[in-house]
Parts: structure tokens; C-alpha cells; sequence
């Protein structure tokens, strides 16, 4: 049986695939191709630079790559491959015993909104609406999710942020609808975020409790901050930005001062970057064939 990490790289890879020929993934190949050379060649020489030798191929950093161009927008080449670099540093170097403490490709996509709020953006539209390809996704996700058993987080995040729009948005705001929260999941990218980067086994709990409590507190956040802010697509990746390095206080068994004090100022960086975020100008993006 294949490891993972490539059966996840793989069903990435075939949704990029389908994604260009069927939908809106704006990257030429060219383009695609380059930032995945780059992404191999910067991870293993991280991997180098550490152990001081490559003794396997990382999958996983190609996966990464493949997240970050399936969520995001930028008209420069240049930003991709810079916030790529910077989520693949932060997964080796930003971990407390072995448990990372962000998603590499969250990570990217936070810091491409933090640092190039004009010029990078999160899009939902690039997988189109097809329903044969939100069925191929829901097929390779139930594939890799019962296997790493982590199924559980999905089926809880869409029944507690069904509930929560409904009783905290929907009620309370005469003009949203309940067709325009259940409109997001006619997207193929947001069935990929709830079924592949929601479900990272590094930066999820293990036990079925914590992963209930984990995929219901996610959803808390993001309807709060569509309550605060308005209904927007960064809060989903924002709320998981927040909350994944929590679970590291869970998943960890000997935790020193120092842990604390780092998970302190992990927080306190994050807090901030989503308050900048927020205070930003929401913004409207049309995917067109």
C-alpha cells in the first residue's frame, strides 16, 4: 500500500489536473511545472541543511505547492514561490515534538494575506461547480480520510457551521439567506479545504472526541467572524490559522515553560496578523473561462 503522504499528493495532483483542463486554474503549465521544480528542490535542501543528507523523497511538499495554487490568486510568479518557501520553513522549523503547528499551505496562504493583501488572494472559484468533480473529490477524500482516520472532522465542521450560520447569521440578518451559506459548498475548492487541508494529520488531534471539539470550535470562529466582519471566504482559512496551534497543547505529553511561553507568542503573532487582515478592504473575484 502507497505511503500517505503520495496517495494524498496523487489525489491533489489529479484534482490540479482535471482543475486546468475542466475549470479555472489560471496557472499555465508552464508556470505549474516550475513552481513544483522549485518547491522539490527548496524542500530537500531544507532537508539537507538539517541532517546533512536526503534520505527520502518528500511528498508532502508537493502537495503543499498544489494547495497553495488551487487556493490562491496572485498575478506574480515570484509571491507563489516566496509564501510556498515560507509555509515549507515554518513546517520544519515551527514544531514543538514532532507536531507541526500549522498546515504548510495555510500557513502560505495567511502570510500571502498578510504581506500581499493587493496582490494574493483566496479563491473558491478555481475548481469551478462541476458536480462530477465534487464527486471525484468526495471519493478521494472519504479514500485518504478513513484511512488516516480523520473522517470525523468533516462531517462535524459541516454539520456545526450549517447550524451556527443558520442560528447566529442567517437569523439575525434579514438579507443573507440560507442558499447563500449552502451556495459555498456548490464549490469544489471548498469541499477540497474541508476534506484535504482542514484534515492534516500533523496539525489535527487523534482522538475522536478532540477532533469533534476541534471541527466545532473552527466552524465557532469562522461564523463569529462573519458575524463581526461580514461573510467572507478568509475567515474558514483564518479560524484554522487560529486554532491549529492549540492542538499541539493537546497532542503533546511532556510540555516545558518554554512551550508555553513560545504557544504564547505563536497566538499573539497570529491574533495580529487576522486583526491586520480584517481591517483590510473586502475584495470580489470573478473566475471566467
Amino acid at each position: 500500500m502507497i505511503h500517505p503522504q503520495l496517495q494524498q499528493l496523487l489525489n491533489l495532483g489529479l484534482l490540479l489536473l482535471l482543475g486546468k483542463y475542466a475549470a479555472h486554474i489560471y496557472l499555465p503549465w508552464e508556470k505549474i511545472l516550475l513552481i513544483l521544480f522549485v518547491t522539490v528542490s527548496v524542500e530537500h535542501l531544507i532537508l539537507y541543511f538539517k541532517n546533512k543528507e536526503v534520505t527520502f523523497f518528500s511528498f508532502s511538499s508537493l502537495s503543499t505547492a498544489i494547495g497553495v495554487m488551487l487556493m490562491m490568486v496572485t498575478p506574480h510568479l515570484w509571491i507563489t514561490l516566496l509564501l510556498i518557501t515560507v509555509g515549507l520553513l515554518q513546517k520544519h522549523f515551527l514544531h514543538y515534538q514532532g507536531k507541526h503547528f500549522f498546515n504548510p499551505s495555510n500557513f502560505a496562504l495567511m502570510a500571502g494575506l498578510l504581506f500581499f493583501y493587493k496582490d494574493a488572494h483566496i479563491v473558491l472559484g478555481q475548481l469551478g461547480e462541476h458536480f462530477w468533480l465534487a464527486g471525484v473529490v468526495l471519493l478521494l477524500g472519504i479514500g485518504i480520510l478513513y484511512r488516516v482516520n480523520r473522517w470525523m472532522i468533516p462531517l462535524a465542521f459541516v454539520i456545526s457551521y450549517l447550524c451556527l450560520e443558520y442560528i447566529l447569521i442567517v437569523s439575525s440578518d434579514p438579507v443573507l439567506i440560507m442558499e447563500t451559506v449552502l451556495y459555498r459548498f456548490y464549490s469544489v475548492s471548498f469541499l477540497v479545504f474541508i476534506l484535504f487541508m482542514l484534515t492534516d494529520p500533523q496539525t489535527t488531534p487523534k482522538k475522536i472526541i478532540y477532533q469533534i471539539l476541534f471541527a466545532g470550535t473552527i466552524s465557532l470562529v469562522a461564523v463569529l467572524l462573519d458575524y463581526l466582519y461580514g461573510f467572507r471566504v478568509q475567515h474558514l482559512f483564518m479560524a484554522l490559522f487560529l486554532l491549529s496551534p492549540l492542538v499541539v497543547l493537546f497532542e503533546t505529553k511532556e510540555k516545558k515553560k518554554r512551550f508555553f511561553s513560545s504557544l504564547w507568542v505563536i497566538l499573539f503573532l497570529v491574533l495580529s496578523a487576522i486583526i491586520i487582515i480584517e481591517n483590510q478592504p473586502p475584495y470580489y473575484y470573478e473566475m471566467e473561462k
